[in-house]
Formats: C-alpha cells, structure tokens, sequence
C-alpha cells in the first residue's frame, strides 16, 4: 500500500534530521592524534611490548600520553612528566628502582630519533631534553633533573606528519643511566604528546 505523500514528506524530514545530527557528533568528536616514540624505545612502548609488565591500561594505549603543552614553563607537573599529567599513566613515572626500564646503549654524537603516528595532527615542533649529570635516578622524573634546553628541535609549521618520522640529531655527552624526554607539540590544540625513554652511554 502507497503511503500518503504527508508520510512520505515526514519520513524524508525525519531522515535528513537524523542524517544532520550523526554528521554533527561526528564533527564535534575530536580528532584522534597520538603517537609514541620508537628509537630509543619508549616506556609506554614496552609497556605494549610486555617487555616491561605492572604497567596498567598504558599497554593497550601507548600513543595517548598527552597532556598540556608550553613545557618546560608549562605543561605537567613535576613527577608526573613521563604520564603526560595524568594519572592514568601513572606507572610510566615509577623509576623502578632506577634500573627497572629497559635501557637502550647510545653514545654521544649522531643519533635518529623516531616516532610512530597512530593518527596525524598539526604539528608545531618536537623538543628533546635529558636528564643532567648525576640525577637522581630514584626519584620521578622533574624539571630539575633536565636539562631544560632542549638539545634537538625540530619545527614543523602547522603540518601533518606521516605515520613514522624520524629526527637526526646529536646526543649530549653523558655517562651512565638517563631518560630522554621528547615532546611533540600540536598546532591546533592545547596539547602535547609526552614520552620517556631510557637510555644508557
């Protein structure tokens, strides 16, 4: 049986109106942009590796370490670094009794740097920093445990990344057991993408 033309008016109304509204929610979710650091491996890495265990829901998220951005003048709180300032990621700041990470052997001089992408985002830049001469390697990490100079930048204007990049730089001269801290800077948001890695010269 035909439907009267009211109904089938109705029915195109209701759709379209539908149609608006998925449109809408989409638009308004925020776009998922993360990414994690792969040489030197990062903790929340090998937290998804299992080569480290213990480490909460980090494992199943290792590209969501994001808190906000302006470090070292803003950004998350001292001890909270490695998680980004969220709780969440708690076990990412644990030192572990300062030899509980796995470390990757570097020398100081030339070294890549590399990154995966599980989503793009406008970028700003990526800041790298270490951790001084003789840091407590006990304690979570804080400002004053880095060097706050980051010694690699690397801007990006505003661009997307692809899926992996990598970065060239050189490594201070240290000794020893050290985190690199890198930061990845969004254009377009409040945020930054934070990351720990372990290392040893």
């Amino acid at each position: 049986m035909a439907l009267p033309r009211f109904t089938k008016v109705a029915a195109a109304i209701a759709a379209g109106f539908l149609a608006t509204v998925v449109l809408s929610v989409v638009a308004a979710t925020p776009a998922s942009a993360h990414g994690y650091t792969t040489n030197p491996t990062s903790r929340s890495l090998h937290c998804k590796q299992g080569t480290v265990t213990n480490c909460g829901a980090i494992q199943w998220e290792p590209q969501s370490v994001e808190g906000p951005k302006g470090f070292p003048s803003a950004g998350p709180r001292d001890g909270a670094l490695c998680a980004g300032g969220d709780s969440r990621w708690a076990p990412l700041d644990d030192q572990r009794g300062g030899t509980g990470w796995p470390s990757k052997k570097v020398s100081a001089g030339t070294f890549t740097f590399s990154w995966h992408f599980t989503a793009a985002h406008a970028t700003t830049k990526w800041e790298y920093f270490i951790t001084k001469p003789g840091w407590n390697q006990t304690a979570k990490l804080t400002r004053s445990a880095l060097d706050l100079t980051p010694f690699l930048t690397v801007p990006y204007g505003g661009q997307r990344p692809p899926w992996d990049i990598s970065h060239s730089g050189n490594l201070p001269s240290r000794s020893g057991h050290h985190v690199i801290f890198a930061v990845w800077t969004i254009a377009d948001t409040g945020n930054a993408f934070y990351q720990c890695s372990d290392v040893t010269f």
